[in-house]
């Protein structure tokens, strides 16, 4: 079994247990059809990691905070912030809803599907955008393991002060 394959037997056993300690059930996953047709209305392939945790694991509401999006939000708030004041960057999906307007997202441009995070709060379009990990499995395995900043298990603890690498890409992408 490769590393990726083991990630999401470890991604699907932690979203099933956590559904299930919730009271709710996971969404299932989609089927390739639901997949391809969401990456024609955004017009770039997902990668194939998170193309895996929507057809293998479910349909959202599983991960970090409130979970991953469903595939169809993601692709709808992909479409409002594209037509949005804020210049969103081109193949930049929105994957999680963070609270406070912030948002996780994937690099769908990048070969190891860098995940950035937008906030609003810091005023201009050029400063919401910074790298939050660089790579999708890596975020999930942070998740996994407690060790990234938004767990509550993460020995940053609540007082840590987030000092994130501002993302560079943001200008070649609107």
């Amino acid at each position: 079994m490769n590393e990726t394959e083991q990630l999401l037997e470890q991604v699907a056993a932690r979203a099933h247990a956590s559904g299930q300690g919730h009271g709710k059930s996971l969404p299932a996953p989609l089927g390739p059809e639901e997949v391809a047709r969401a990456e024609g209305i955004l017009g770039f392939a997902l990668p194939p990691l998170l193309a895996a945790l929507y057809t293998r694991v479910g349909d959202g509401g599983f991960g970090p905070e409130c979970g991953l999006l469903p595939l169809r939000d993601a692709v709808r708030a992909y479409g409002a912030g594209r037509s949005s004041a804020w210049r969103w960057p081109e193949g930049v999906l929105p994957i999680a809803d963070f609270g406070c307007a912030m948002s996780v997202c994937v690099d769908c441009r990048s070969e190891t599907a860098q995940v950035l995070l937008f906030d609003p709060g810091l005023g201009e379009p050029e400063l919401a955008w910074s790298i939050d990990t660089p790579g999708l499995a890596a975020w999930l395995r942070g998740w996994l393991d407690g060790t990234a900043w938004y767990c509550d298990e993460s020995p940053a603890g609540e007082e840590y002060d987030l000092e994130l690498t501002p993302w560079d890409g943001f200008r070649s992408r609107i």
